[in-house]
């Protein structure tokens, strides 16, 4: 099992779109068993892969969501024992319901992290949680997780857990920002983070999770939402707005994301694929609950939009092929 943050410190750049449709041609084109967690409090990932009365029904008659994996630990409980997904028909994955709750544990989870630190066993339990929940999901190929774009408490007990993150990115400056930030981040988190593993005699029996070392590494880019201009061989080019911005990512990427497990990591590989402005089919996407990639006439694609949707199956599976041969490579 591989578990995989979709992660930018950026809002609006599609995460969660991007997420839903890798995790469902992973599952129906190269025939992976797929989970997504959604570890975002505002809850899209569950909002994208149900309906609006199945969403509701969750919560009114108390289902299993990821609040249920939290809320024992809270309470000086303990890990949770059990893992309750609900499974996406259309999208042919499974989700551990998204809770807007979950944003209630914040504070518990940013007062633990510097106890930890400090070699707190406690505080570093409490910061684990996530990757003792992956330790219930080996039945599934890849575990993802939708986050929300904050540099918080919950996003970091996430990433903590990962084997891997890839970063969706919308081409303007602020993105290229967001991925510094996202590497300022990461370093200060590993070096405090070790520093409390190391005052622990016995870190895997005293946290009681199989591996609690850091092992979170770049699986690549996305670059999304850019408008292009055909060339005169018929091949699609960002119009100049958007290129002189996609110039200047794979520098970026370079300078703040690779690591020591990286080392042969070329841009051509790093670089998933681009993915152009949309337009319809994303809210048709939401309004269907289906991948964009399995849009059909029923679901109100009309005229020049069917061409649309097969350009976009293209797209995503060159993504998620690129993405399985990174995963591969990497150790």
């Amino acid at each position: 099992m591989k578990s995989i943050a979709v992660f930018n410190n950026k809002g609006g750049v599609g995460k969660t779109t991007l997420l839903c449709n890798l995790a469902a041609h992973l599952a129906s084109r190269h025939n992976k068993k797929v989970l997504v967690i959604d570890a975002d409090p505002q809850c899209n990932a569950t909002q994208s892969l149900f309906d609006d009365e199945t969403v509701e029904a969750f919560y009114s008659r108390g289902k299993f969501t990821v609040y249920s994996v939290v809320q024992p630990l809270s309470r000086g409980k303990g890990f949770s024992k059990v893992l309750r997904p609900e499974r996406s028909s259309n999208f042919g994955i499974d989700l551990l319901v998204g809770d807007p709750e979950l944003g209630l544990t914040e504070d518990l989870l940013a007062t633990d992290w510097v106890q930890g630190t400090a070699g707190d066993v406690r505080g570093l339990r409490t910061t684990l949680l996530f990757s003792h929940l992956l330790e219930l999901c080996e039945e599934y190929d890849f575990v993802f997780f939708d986050m929300g774009p904050s540099l918080g408490s919950i996003n970091r007990a996430v990433l903590l857990s990962c084997d891997y993150f890839i970063t969706p990115m919308s081409l303007d400056i602020f993105s290229l920002k967001a991925i510094e930030n996202i590497s300022k981040s990461l370093r200060t988190w590993k070096l405090r983070y070790q520093r409390g593993l190391d005052a622990i005699v016995d870190p895997k029996e005293e946290l009681e999770v199989g591996d609690p070392r850091w092992r979170l590494s770049f699986g690549g880019y996305v670059t999304q939402q850019y408008t292009f201009k055909r060339d005169s061989d018929g091949q699609p080019r960002p119009v100049k707005a958007f290129e002189r911005i996609m110039r200047r990512v794979p520098e970026v990427i370079k300078e703040n994301l690779l690591d020591e497990s990286m080392p042969d990591m070329a841009d051509e590989d790093l670089h998933l694929g681009s993915i152009p402005t949309l337009h319809s089919l994303v809210p048709l996407s939401q309004s269907s609950r289906k991948p964009i990639f399995e849009l059909s006439g029923s679901d109100g694609v009309v005229g020049a939009h069917f061409s649309k949707v097969r350009e976009f199956d293209q797209i995503i599976g060159k993504i998620s092929t690129k993405l399985l041969s990174n995963l591969e490579g990497s150790r």
